[in-house]
């Protein structure tokens, strides 16, 4: 039975597991979901502070000309003990505190001084050039929410609302292992008969994309034992997702299946109604995830936009949904037959915010040079009828 690609899904979301969570220092943070809200421990600013370098004046006493005696200096740090009366002024620096009685900031290019005396030059907007207590969040106000993930914006807020360590999800560990007689790695001289094994690479950017953790499991030669072997490898440095590459199909040299079945893995499903990508594998071996992939470069990491990465934003709490956003069709194209198909394409976007996607005329699913050129896929449901220039159809952004 086949498959389609939202049942599969569907399948896969529902077995995802939660990774660990743990409580760590900010800077251990780095890259880990948040695995609960995080709310403000203080309030930011705590006091009303200038926004410029400049006199803390009260706005009622300033006029064109009109002296103010300097009483006193602010500076960040270094607030001022005191209260401002009617005609006086304290010099104040930016990030310092507004002394009591003032409510605006005259700046210092609008100043003249001379000794202890200031003249506005010009006068400003009651209020300007202060910062109110509060402008940036207050205490108890939840301002980062589970999921979202540790970067240099969100830890930067979690550390001004004093924390000092986060509750955030482990990573993920995706163990990647390629399977087939034909595969050496780049930079060894293949045979004639052999080829150079490139998806384990691509597959291991997009799991650090995913904030997962890559290990290669190398190449596994068309044996049982050398897969099983390379199974218990992947279960020995407790992987969360084993992911195979190669041999998930039916013929005489895919052993991954039944090498899984061997190590009693439980297999959900291995085929799925999608072009490119048909011969996918989903099921567990104890708590770790199955995904095994075709040995076909773009099929392999289509299969792994579309079914590893929701699961690993799935294990750390992430939305795993993907951008799939509506454009016009640039070129027309044919019927399309019983499988979901993913055309790799170019997404052109127009000056008022129009998407229009061009299928590249190359599709093979072994193409990889064009898969480098995509920034989309165009989605063609199954059994679609023919699409001419300009009509609507879906596209995932990569």
């Amino acid at each position: 039975m086949f498959l389609t690609v939202a049942e599969a899904l569907a399948r896969i979301l529902g077995a995802a597991k939660l990774t660990k969570t743990v409580e760590k220092p900010l800077l251990d943070c780095i890259g880990h979901a948040l695995a609960r809200d995080v709310s403000a421990n203080r309030t930011q600013p705590p006091f009303a502070a200038s926004a410029m370098d400049g006199y803390a004046v009260r706005f009622e006493d300033l006029e064109i000309g009109s002296p103010l005696k300097v009483i006193g200096e602010s500076a960040a740090g270094h607030g001022f003990n005191g209260q401002i009366a009617t005609d006086e002024t304290v010099r104040i620096f930016t990030g310092a505190p507004m002394p009591e009685g003032s409510d605006t900031v005259l700046i210092q290019e609008d100043a003249e001084r001379l000794d202890d005396i200031v003249q506005p030059k010009e006068i400003p907007p009651k209020g300007d050039y202060v910062r109110p207590i509060g402008m940036d969040f207050r205490i108890g106000e939840t301002l980062l929410k589970t999921g979202e993930v540790c970067n240099f914006q969100t830890l930067s807020l979690a550390a001004s609302m004093n924390h000092a360590m986060l509750s955030i999800h482990e990573k993920p560990f995706v163990g990647i292992l390629s399977n087939g007689d034909e595969l050496v790695r780049p930079g060894e001289s293949p045979e004639a008969d052999q080829i150079i094994a490139s998806n384990a690479y691509g597959l291991a950017a997009l799991v650090e994309e995913c904030g997962g953790v890559p290990i290669d499991l190398g190449i596994a030669h068309d044996k049982t034992e050398d897969i099983i072997a390379a199974i218990d490898r992947a279960t020995n440095v407790d992987c969360h997702v084993l992911v195979t590459l190669g041999g998930a199909s039916v013929g005489d040299h895919d052993l991954i299946k039944p090498a899984l079945s061997e190590r009693g893995a439980t297999l959900d499903f291995w085929r799925i109604a999608m072009r490119p990508g048909k011969p996918f594998m989903f099921g567990e071996l104890g708590d770790m995830h199955i995904l095994g992939m075709p040995g076909n470069p773009v099929s392999s990491l289509v299969c792994s936009l579309l079914f590893l990465k929701p699961l690993l934003l799935a294990m750390q709490g992430r939305d795993p949904k993907a951008k799939i956003v509506s454009a016009k069709i640039g070129k027309a194209l044919p019927a399309n037959g019983k499988r979901e198909a993913y055309l790799r394409a170019i997404i052109d976007d127009a000056d008022d915010g129009t998407l229009t996607a061009n299928a590249f005329d190359q599709q093979d699913s072994s193409v990889l040079s064009v898969f480098a050129k995509a920034n989309g896929l165009l989605i063609r449901p199954i059994a679609a009828p023919p699409a001419k220039v300009g009509d609507t159809c879906q596209v995932m952004l990569l």
